[in-house]
């Protein structure tokens, strides 16, 4: 059976859908935005900022259903602007150091509330 995942350390879902999905011992977040949970707007304009809160928030929903970063099998990003990889990733080194999940990065063509990058994962427990 599906458990719906959610947590007020986290921005509410904007739309009908859940924060996460837990199916047994697998987890799949969904994409996050760069929103402080707080006031739901964005942290800022700078893509850092809003790579660090997309992986914060993912972080809150991760632990909210006993999970860890550990138990990330893989990760999407996606980007409104490819050229701002070099820098999303600058971010993303610092939260992923020894262990490093398998990812994507695509370039889109627009994010929601025109986010400038949204970052969703799959976990495992025991993975």
């Amino acid at each position: 059976m599906n458990q719906m995942i959610s947590t007020e350390k986290a921005p509410a879902a904007i739309g009908p859908y859940s924060q996460a999905v837990q199916a047994g011992d697998m987890i799949f977040v969904s994409g996050q935005l760069p929103l402080n949970p707080d006031t739901m707007d964005f942290v800022s304009n700078d893509i850092q900022d809003q790579t660090r809160q997309c992986l914060d928030n993912l972080m809150a929903i991760l632990e909210a259903a006993s999970f860890s970063k550990e138990n990330i099998v893989k990760v999407t990003v996606f980007l409104k602007d490819m050229n701002d990889f070099a820098k999303m990733n600058e971010i993303y080194a610092t939260v992923f150091t020894d262990h490093k999940p398998a990812r994507a990065a695509v370039e889109v063509a627009r994010l929601p509330k025109d986010a400038q990058v949204e970052i969703e994962a799959i976990a495992i427990k025991n993975a």
